[in-house]
């Protein structure tokens, strides 16, 4: 089969071995659903397409060290903000560049504004499965025969919807029968896949850190790549939000499952974690467990997913944080081309349920063969709040730190604690938890542990901090933010996150000036209005011996 010079270097950027592949193959990978976007964005590329090969087969390389320091020269800010452009294109996709000269990387946070908050009932879990799915590859990249595939998709999903049917009738021999069935065809199914190819391509470009990870709110995607071939990011990219494959679907929901079970179902503080957030928040989704749980993960099939992301996951949905070796007018250029003819998709289901205020508290104990653990927590307004400076304060003079009160109560003065840390969780948009985490020493008992936390409080409540607290605390923001702007993943977290909650990148960091202003009538009256006892959910761990 005879190539142009504009194909053969299209398929090239791809990492495709065009010089070994029969014409059989080339014209299957050429006729593949990928050609509608490879017309679209790869028509008019010309020379592009030499660059791309050189950025995604040539040797990389070694490049920095991952999160290596930027030199404080070239950290692009001017005060507390920082120089970043913002590009809107035209689908509503919003791109964040911040110019960081110095080390040549550049690191990429793609943030959708999609997470565990915005599923279906029946569906939990669907945010998280979409993240390991999108990794699986698209209609050229991961498959040798993605027609082929499908066929076998198809019959995979019917027999999983049957599958479903026997298990809510309790038909345990059908289910069995299917679910070899259905393993059967998977391992048929798995015959065309090309292994990791869509991680193999950029790891070939030098790429480092690829990821991602999945909160209440986001689901976020991230990697870094060397500076001389940042474009290839945004071609991939493209082809991941056009042309998904959800192959090896259910061999995938699986390992999810088993996720689920060692993060929670096995786990003692995993079970203490999820069912205190069940028992603080009764309406809202933030108590519902971003992982899924087991009984949804069990009825969920790809159908539902892909139907997920096809609803969603669109560039209007979608925050593109570029923060690294790059020039503004190269990452536009590029974002534009690429990413900008993808059509918008639905904006995400509104959350309208609010929690009602609490008003008495709330207690949860589980009972478990394992070391015990305390977990309290108070609802607080949304990080937009004007109390929100304040809250932050407060956790860092409890727990920021040795020299910090609980710290230095707990676990150096009375060691009664092997640990101490709060948060505020499990989300950011809507009113959240502040919550302090305890671990006690096997000699203490959590009655003790939780009055001497309750008595620290009284005390901020009653008094407030002193200036020498306030000072330190500032000291520690301070030192804490300029540590995280040394890095260009760290920045680019920060900005599409900001971008992505707030509709404004800079919110995270006026509210980092906002904590100076902070003083200690502030500390002592949020103290007062939210740490009391009829606004506290408590988490108790204990062995199954001690009386309650």
């Amino acid at each position: 089969m005879r190539l142009t010079d504009r194909t053969r270097g299209f398929l090239q950027s791809l990492c495709l071995p065009v010089s070994s592949m029969p014409a059989k193959s080339l014209r299957r990978v050429l006729s593949a659903p990928w050609s509608k976007i490879n017309v679209q964005f790869f028509g008019h590329m010309g020379a592009l397409t030499a660059t791309i090969l050189s950025m995604a087969c040539a040797p990389s390389t070694p490049g920095p060290e991952f999160n290596h320091p930027i030199p404080p020269q070239s950290h692009g800010f001017d005060g507390f903000l920082p120089d970043v452009e913002k590009v809107v294109l035209e689908n509503g996709m919003r791109v964040l560049v911040l110019p960081r000269q110095g080390i040549p990387t550049v690191s990429f946070v793609m943030q959708y504004g999609i997470g565990g908050i915005h599923e279906r009932p029946g569906e939990t879990g669907v945010a998280h499965l979409l993240e390991h799915m999108l990794f699986k590859g698209s209609e050229t990249i991961g498959t040798t025969d993605v027609a082929a595939e499908r066929v076998l998709f198809d019959m995979i999903d019917e027999l999983h919807e049957d599958m479903v049917a026997a298990h809510e009738s309790d038909d345990l021999a059908e289910v069995k029968r299917l679910e070899d069935e259905i393993n059967r065809l998977e391992d048929q199914a798995r015959e065309f896949v090309v292994t990791n190819e869509f991680d193999r391509i950029l790891s070939r470009a030098g790429a480092r850190g690829l990821n991602a990870t999945t909160t209440s709110e986001s689901t976020i995607y991230f990697v870094e790549l060397p500076a001389n071939r940042a474009e290839l990011f945004f071609a991939l990219e493209a082809d991941r939000m056009v042309n998904p494959v959800f192959r090896e679907f259910y061999s995938e929901r699986d390992v999810v499952m088993e996720e689920r079970r060692m993060r929670v179902d096995s786990s003692p503080r995993g079970t203490l974690y999820e069912r205190h957030l069940s028992t603080a928040f009764k309406i809202h989704p933030y108590g519902q467990p971003v992982v899924g749980l087991m009984e949804d993960l069990r009825r969920l099939g790809r159908r539902d997913v892909e139907r997920y992301y096809q609803d969603y996951y669109g560039p209007n949905n979608a925050v593109l944080a570029v923060v690294g070796n790059v020039e503004s007018d190269d990452v536009a250029a590029w974002a534009r081309h690429y990413l900008g003819p993808i059509p918008e998709r639905l904006d995400p289901p509104m959350v309208e349920s609010l929690e009602p205020e609490q008003t008495e508290e709330r207690r949860v104990i589980i009972e478990w063969d394992a070391e015990p653990a305390l977990r309290i927590g108070w609802h607080v307004p949304e990080a937009t709040h004007n109390d929100a400076a304040a809250i932050a304060m407060l956790s860092v003079i409890l727990t920021g730190g040795r020299t910090s009160r609980l710290h230095r109560r707990l676990v150096t003065d009375e060691q009664i604690a092997a640990s101490v840390f709060s948060s505020t969780g499990p989300g950011n948009r809507f009113p959240q938890l502040f919550q302090v985490d305890v671990i006690p020493v096997h000699t203490a008992s959590t009655e003790t542990v939780e009055a001497a936390i309750y008595e620290e409080i009284k005390r901020i409540q009653d008094e407030g901090p002193s200036d020498e607290e306030l000072e330190r605390v500032r000291n520690q923001l301070e030192a804490g933010r300029v540590r995280r702007l040394q890095s260009n993943l760290g920045l680019a977290f920060q900005l599409a996150d900001s971008e992505s909650l707030f509709g404004d990148w800079a919110t995270t960091f006026k509210s980092a000036e906002l904590m100076t202003e902070v003083v200690r009538d502030d500390v002592r009256r949020v103290a007062r209005r939210y740490l009391n006892i009829e606004n506290r959910t408590v988490g108790i761990l204990q062995r199954p011996s001690v009386s309650r």
